[in-house]
């Protein structure tokens, strides 16, 4: 707050230098119905002559400016005010004697120029007779359009000081920058808050380009247009300030009910007050007053929902708290003016911009914190992912691939060369288990597990489908050699790491080698239906060893082959 007054200082000349430039504010204000005539107001006796009073809810208000305040400097010939909607205005320049020569104008008259946003109009002949000029504004719609209304001899002196363009230029181009950082963010992470922090930025870039007055310095625009875009800019960006909010706050910072009136306070102030700054005159009456008393909420709801985020361990609340802090105070101060607590002059809007550089700097930099803890979080559920799914890919006892895991990958294996299927299964397991118990069977298993692992490279892969029965998948040549002596090791491994057996566990094994032509017509239960044939075929055989048959184009498994040779022979 302390900055925003020595800029204020350094860009506003005092109400003394005002004067001395030839800018000179009403010294009266009145309200009536649309039926009083000039000629009634020229009686003093019915004029407000204080600052406060001020009515833009009546079908008319008038301004008075006394001619003993230019007395001594040039003669006004302009009539300024803030730009706001209205339907007409009369001005009237009262002689001594009470003579009136009048203009009217339609809204459409109004010319905006770069004094902030305002807008001009010229006076009818000012002369040494004359004592007063009244001003008539029919269906007004906001307070500042009249308590910041002036006269001025050229208006290049009410022009705003370099001083101050600049810093308006300054907060615009602070706001591009969040702006490239939202769309960043949202590219990288698809997260809401950074959409309606980017309709927040864009708000408020609106709000400083019409409401500063920095748009007037580009195009000459409609007074109507202008006088809802302000209002409209700045409502929006209030609503999707809640939004964000609601949206950018760890889990568990807000509580669910606390977060719900967030979010649907932040609708309400985009829906209601926007529809107030709309300014029509079917609503003349109450919608300047509807507006400030209906975007009040938005200034309770995020002070009160801050202070619960804080209050419960937030560290974004606090960075949002300090970015907002300053905003929030220049946003009452400009409410309170615009309900016409009191007046002052437009000047004092700077602070608000200033203040949204301010928000604008802290937010960019909340927003860059919150989106590396949200990586942070996202890395470690990846990580957290990755381990389940690994868990549920892994055999819990030996660590190697189970069933799950190769059924879904074979055919892409196949593709890869995998080309033969070992089916591995020890010998008289069972006894194992009921002699030793399955403690020891456990380890008979892992030792398995061990050896075709260690027996393994970058061209085989070993699966445990479950009990005693293991899968090796190979590519490459000798495939069946390099079968054989992976089924040789087991019985070795199995000696050296489980001690105390009685007998050697020995292993039997199936082999289906296919050939190319092949591939496209074979599934994993067709493998496995093959090997399972062969390897009870070695089991029946005699046990450790190992039974294989090279698949070209045949379609049934080997026992159904060797039943349909029977019955070809018997017939």
């Amino acid at each position: 707050m302390a900055a925003a007054l020595v800029a204020l200082g350094l860009a506003a000349p005092a109400a003394a230098d005002d004067q001395a430039g030839g800018v000179f504010s009403p010294r009266c204000h009145a309200a009536s119905d649309s039926s009083r005539s000039a000629e009634a107001m020229i009686d003093r006796s019915a004029w407000n002559c204080t600052d406060t009073g001020w009515q833009a809810d009546r079908p008319v208000a008038w301004l008075r400016f006394e001619a003993a305040d230019w007395q001594g400097a040039k003669v006004p010939r302009h009539f300024l005010t803030r730009t706001s909607r209205h339907e007409r205005i009369t001005i009237y320049s009262l002689d001594t004697g009470g003579s009136l020569r009048g203009r009217s104008f339609a809204e459409a008259d109004g010319r905006t120029f770069p004094a902030g946003p305002v807008f001009r109009l010229p006076l009818p002949v000012v002369t040494p007779e004359t004592e007063a000029l009244l001003v008539r504004i029919d269906r007004p719609h906001s307070i500042p359009l009249l308590s910041e209304a002036g006269v001025v001899h050229d208006p290049e002196d009410a022009y705003r000081s370099v001083q101050e363009m600049m810093l308006l230029a300054l907060v615009l181009g602070m706001l591009v920058l969040p702006l490239l950082f939202d769309i960043t963010f949202f590219i990288v992470l698809r997260e809401r808050f950074v959409m309606f922090h980017s309709i927040m930025v864009v708000a408020m870039m609106g709000y400083v380009l019409f409401a500063g007055g920095v748009i007037s310095v580009l195009a000459s625009l409609p007074v109507a247009f202008l006088a809802v875009m302000a209002p409209l800019c700045w409502a929006v960006g209030c609503g999707a300030a809640l939004l964000f909010l609601s949206e950018f706050l760890e889990r568990g910072a807000l509580s669910r009910r606390m977060r719900r009136i967030t979010y649907w306070t932040g609708c309400w102030t985009i829906a209601v007050p926007g529809f107030f700054a709309l300014q029509l005159h079917a609503t003349q009456a109450f919608d300047d007053t509807g507006y400030f008393l209906t975007i009040m909420p938005s200034a309770m709801v995020v002070s009160v929902a801050l202070v619960h985020a804080i209050l419960r361990g937030s560290r974004s609340a606090r960075f949002v708290a300090a970015a907002w802090f300053p905003l929030i105070l220049t946003s009452i101060a400009r409410l309170l003016r615009g309900l016409g607590i009191y007046a002052g002059p437009s000047n004092l809007d700077l602070m608000m911009f200033l203040a949204t550089g301010i928000e604008v700097v802290v937010i960019s930099l909340a927003i860059a914190d919150r989106f590396l803890a949200i990586r942070n979080e996202r890395d470690a559920a990846l990580t957290e992912a990755r381990m389940l799914e690994q868990i549920s890919t892994r055999d819990s006892l030996t660590g190697l691939m189970n069933r799950r895991a190769i059924e879904a990958r074979f055919d892409a294996l196949l593709t890869q060369g995998f080309d033969t299927f070992a089916l591995v299964d020890l010998d008289r397991f069972k006894a194992i288990n009921d002699r030793h118990g399955h403690q020891m069977g456990d380890a008979a298993l892992i030792a398995c597990a061990n050896a075709i692992r260690a027996a393994g490279d970058r061209d085989s892969i070993a699966v445990r489908l479950g009990g005693e029965e293991f899968v090796v998948l190979l590519r490459g040549e000798n495939t069946l050699h390099r079968a054989e002596a992976l089924r040789q090791a087991i019985p070795l491994r199995i000696a050296q790491d489980v001690p105390g057996l009685e007998l050697p566990v020995t292993a039997s094994m199936g082999v289906i080698m296919l050939s190319r032509a092949a591939h496209q017509t074979m599934q994993f239960a067709e493998f496995y239906a093959r090997a399972d044939a062969l390897m009870y075929e070695a089991k029946a055989s005699g046990r450790n060893r190992l039974a294989y048959e090279r698949l070209t184009v045949f379609s049934e498994p080997p026992a159904l082959r060797r039943k349909a040779a029977r019955k070809g022979q018997a017939t």
